[in-house]
């Protein structure tokens, strides 16, 4: 769910009439181009990467630059490079708000975005389950740690309500993400 709360984020405050730009920094799992429906390479001029756009939104992920069904088998010092180039060679243009979609986990995309660029804050997504709010919680720790205020958490897959009966269904638990809201003192 962090690539659907990205890209919601990013095509809401679009909407409100912001500049955002995404940058999906997953290179393992680029979901960004498929949820945004675009699949050309983004042109270069001048030397800079172009970002390309939808809805309102200037986006750039590894997912234009390579094959859908090439697999990412890279190692830390590759993927800091990405995201180097990623936030210096893409002409980005003005922006109210630059968001980037990161991998699950503590890894080289989180760390490399930390000591490549000022980051303001960090919204963690997580599923109810126990075992997702406790890697959740080790993300959130690792950016504390690091000077990234947690800005907030999302619960994601908490419930489903049928149209026809207005039930609610709790199929993957719920309230992960309220208990992991309350540890961590933020919304």
């Amino acid at each position: 769910g962090k690539s659907t709360a990205a890209a919601n984020l990013a095509v809401a405050l679009a909407r409100s009439g912001r500049r955002v730009g995404l940058m999906d920094a997953d290179v393992y799992g680029p979901n960004i181009p498929r949820m945004f429906g675009i699949s050309e390479r983004p042109p270069v001029t001048g030397g800079k990467i172009q970002p390309l756009e939808a809805y309102g939104v200037k986006l750039m992920s590894l997912g234009f630059l390579v094959e859908r069904d090439t697999p990412a088998i890279w190692r830390g010092p590759i993927i800091m490079k990405i995201v180097q180039q990623f936030l210096r060679d893409v002409d980005w243009g003005p922006l109210d708000l630059f968001l980037v979609d990161l991998p699950p986990g503590t890894g080289d995309a989180q760390l490399s975005l930390v000591q490549a660029t000022h980051v303001s804050g960090a919204l963690i997504v997580t599923t109810p389950q126990e075992m997702a709010v406790g890697d959740a919680l080790r993300g959130a720790r690792m950016f504390e740690r690091v000077g990234v205020p947690v800005l907030g958490i999302v619960e994601n897959m908490s419930g489903f309500v049928d149209p026809e009966s207005g039930r609610r269904f709790e199929l993957f638990s719920a309230g992960g993400g309220r208990r992991l809201a309350d540890e961590l003192g933020v919304d």
